[in-house]
């Protein structure tokens, strides 16, 4: 509910997410997350990839500062970058590198659904390999289930379990 429905509903686990108060809303969060197609529109520039990884664990309650530390060192490693990468702002990365923090970022609250919107068409046809493969190994690490969406075939059929097509919104 980054935007509300006009009409309709969004069933997660027999929920109605449309129906959700505010509240409610925050504390489902958590458990959905979302990949953008840009990951530098996606990240604040003033903060650092630490910072980052950390804000959604402390808005969210989910330890001690020195907990949430371990956490974000440990999510960098997930998403294959280095611990000294945590000191360093968004704009001192590749576009692939910056689609790993969007993706840590993402992680970081352990949710049950990601939703990746065209997570990799702003990349190189080879970073684009780097960022599924990392996808896939993290479904299968953490037991993930993602809403992909994309116009590209090639990826459909190299990321998907079961697909659904979209035309003229049905």
């Amino acid at each position: 509910r980054l935007t509300d429905p006009n009409s309709g509903e969004i069933l997660f686990e027999g929920r109605d997410l449309t129906k959700l108060k505010k509240e409610e809303i925050r504390r489902e969060r958590k458990n959905i997350q979302i990949v953008f197609q840009d990951p530098f529109g996606s990240l604040n520039p003033q903060m650092t990839v630490g910072e980052l990884f950390m804000e959604p664990l402390r808005k969210h309650r989910c330890g001690s500062g020195q907990e949430i530390r371990k956490q974000a060192a440990q999510m960098l490693e997930t998403v294959r970058l280095s611990q000294r990468d945590a000191g360093k702002y968004p704009h001192e990365f590749s576009g692939g590198q910056r689609q790993r923090i969007a993706i840590g970022r993402a992680l970081i609250l352990r949710p049950k659904l990601i939703v990746c919107d065209e997570p990799v068409s702003a990349l190189d046809v080879s970073i684009q390999a780097q960022i599924l493969n990392l996808l896939m190994d993290l479904q299968d690490e953490l037991g993930l289930t993602y809403l992909f969406i994309t116009h590209d075939l090639s990826v459909v059929r190299h990321i998907s379990n079961e697909i659904m097509v979209m035309y003229l919104g049905q």
